[in-house]
């Protein structure tokens, strides 16, 4: 399901919000881990256009995991709320205003009508 009207922006909001902590955790470490600045802009941008939102959010997720646990920074609540978004947004999905509900959301499929051969 992909909501519409204001959870449908909630989910946009929420999809904004993980992005963009998931930069600023990594922009601290740009300098010396390149590949992972590079990944978590991946990522965020994934999550910001709503493009396979439940996994991009569990990555989002894990690379909060490995900031908290191996980085040792200050910010432990950032990054415990940052988990607690990102598994939410995987478990609540992209929602009206995604990519993911234009690729796989609502379709018709239209059924043509049986040809009758005329055999008996």
């Amino acid at each position: 399901m992909f909501p519409q009207g204001g959870p449908g922006a909630a989910l946009l909001l929420l999809r904004v919000a993980v992005a963009l902590t998931l930069v600023a955790s990594t922009v601290h470490h740009s300098a010396s881990y390149f590949l992972l600045f590079a990944g978590g802009l991946l990522v965020s941008l994934a999550l910001i256009v709503g493009y396979l939102t439940p996994l991009a959010s569990a990555i989002a997720g894990a690379f909060s995991i490995v900031n908290l646990l191996y980085f040792h920074q200050a910010d432990v609540l950032i990054f415990a709320l940052t988990i607690l978004d990102a598994t939410a947004l995987a478990l609540l999905g992209p929602g009206a205003y995604s990519l993911d509900s234009r690729l796989y959301g609502r379709s018709v499929t239209v059924v043509p009508p049986r040809r009758d051969s005329g055999e008996l």
